[in-house]
């Protein structure tokens, strides 16, 4: 399992909308890809217009290639696209035991 960490910056005017869209973007589309697992979405509170999303999946390949190569993943990117303020920074890790 590699969990993705995702870290998304939105104009603070619009903190409330993109989380309902992030939520939005998370149950409809990403939950139903092939590899997912599970995920936690985080609001920043000292910095409004900050996210963390975070998501496990069975392997790297099930998010770089089958996700992000898939339509699935222009869904999504429609949802909660329009919201960046900055591309998001996105990387991948490990758990330790």
């Amino acid at each position: 399992m590699i969990v993705e960490v995702a870290d998304f910056r939105v104009d603070p005017k619009n903190h409330e909308a993109f989380g309902q869209a992030l939520t939005h973007g998370v149950q409809s589309v990403l939950s139903k890809a092939q590899g997912y697992q599970a995920h936690s979405i985080l609001a920043g509170i000292e910095s409004p217009g900050r996210y963390l999303l975070t998501v496990h999946w069975n392997t790297l390949e099930d998010h770089t290639q089958g996700f992000r190569e898939s339509p699935a993943f222009a869904e999504w990117r429609a949802i909660i696209g329009p919201f960046f303020a900055q591309p998001p920074q996105v990387e991948h890790f490990t758990l330790l035991p």
